[in-house]
């Protein structure tokens, strides 16, 4: 697909990080961009510079795991621009989860799946129709992480289950496009290869009520910033990935239909291989052992 100015571009949780990165590249080659966030000050604030920046914005407070309101999203889309050409469905929340699996509050799971999976799916049967029979061409990136979309982590494991799902949702989706020879295209994209500066460690901000914790946490909830410096105390550096940089591993993947938007990583090959072999060697996932050992 060719990104060209006058096209539209959708993008949830597009009031920072990831998401506003997108925006921001889409719109530096010309298209018109929707932006949803559930955070209304940040998604103003991120739109209102946009628009200083030159760019042509709507903006729509949504909570993606609402379907109504994401149905209203793709509305409000067409209503103003009339067509869409790009659908990221980016929106994604850390759950809270703390303890083992089976401590887990149920509300954590409930709300990760509803903002991390069935957000996506919400986007999907609210643009993809109206993509398909409009004849134009188009791309669908969903994002997952490779925290679960490459190999579990299990000091998140909430987390990563969603992003697992969202990968073969994105595989599923990629092969029933084609099927139905339509001029879209799909991608999953992997943000990375490093830690991202965004503010999906402080997600507790926009928890639902209907979601809400129904006990006191153990622990304090750790801001990104805490936890870069109890890593540098315990001697460990960590390397960040700028967002602007996976913004145009974005671009660049959908001008060449590129399906898998993984950015080169040797410790992701790394787990793929490991993760792989087990598989195929029926061995038990000795992958794994780092977190059995915690």
């Amino acid at each position: 697909m060719e990104l060209q100015a006058g096209q539209v571009a959708v993008v949830t949780g597009a009031a920072s990080g990831v998401g506003l990165a997108m925006a921001r590249r889409f719109a530096a080659e010309g298209l018109k961009v929707v932006l949803a966030d559930v955070e209304e000050a940040a998604l103003d604030k991120a739109a209102a510079g946009l628009r200083a920046e030159g760019a042509d914005v709507h903006a729509r407070v949504v909570d993606v795991g609402e379907r109504r309101q994401v149905l209203e999203l793709a509305e409000s889309a067409y209503e103003t621009y009339g067509a869409v050409h790009v659908l990221c469905n980016n929106a994604g929340v850390g759950s809270g989860a703390e303890g083992r699996m089976w401590e887990h509050e149920p509300n954590d799971w409930k709300w990760a799946f509803s903002v991390n999976v069935w957000g996506v799916f919400h986007g999907i049967q609210a643009f993809l129709p109206h993509m398909i029979k409009s004849g134009q061409p188009g791309h669908v990136v969903n994002t997952s992480s490779a925290d679960g979309g490459i190999a579990p982590l299990p000091t998140a494991s909430v987390y990563a289950v969603t992003k697992a799902a969202v990968v073969t949702m994105t595989e599923s989706l990629y092969a029933h496009l084609r099927a139905e020879h339509a001029r879209v295209g799909a991608s999953v994209l992997f943000p990375g290869p490093h830690m991202l500066r965004t503010g999906l460690w402080e997600s507790h901000r926009n928890r639902p009520e209907r979601y809400a914790k129904e006990r006191p946490r153990k622990t304090p909830y750790r801001t990104l910033d805490q936890w870069e410096s109890a890593m540098r105390a315990a001697g460990k550096e960590v390397d960040f990935t700028p967002v602007e940089e996976v913004a145009e591993l974005v671009v660049e993947g959908i001008r060449a239909d590129r399906f898998w938007l993984l950015p080169p990583s040797e410790r992701s090959d790394a787990q793929i291989r490991a993760r792989a072999k087990s598989m195929l060697d029926r061995a038990n996932p000795s992958y794994l052992e780092s977190f059995i050992l915690d």
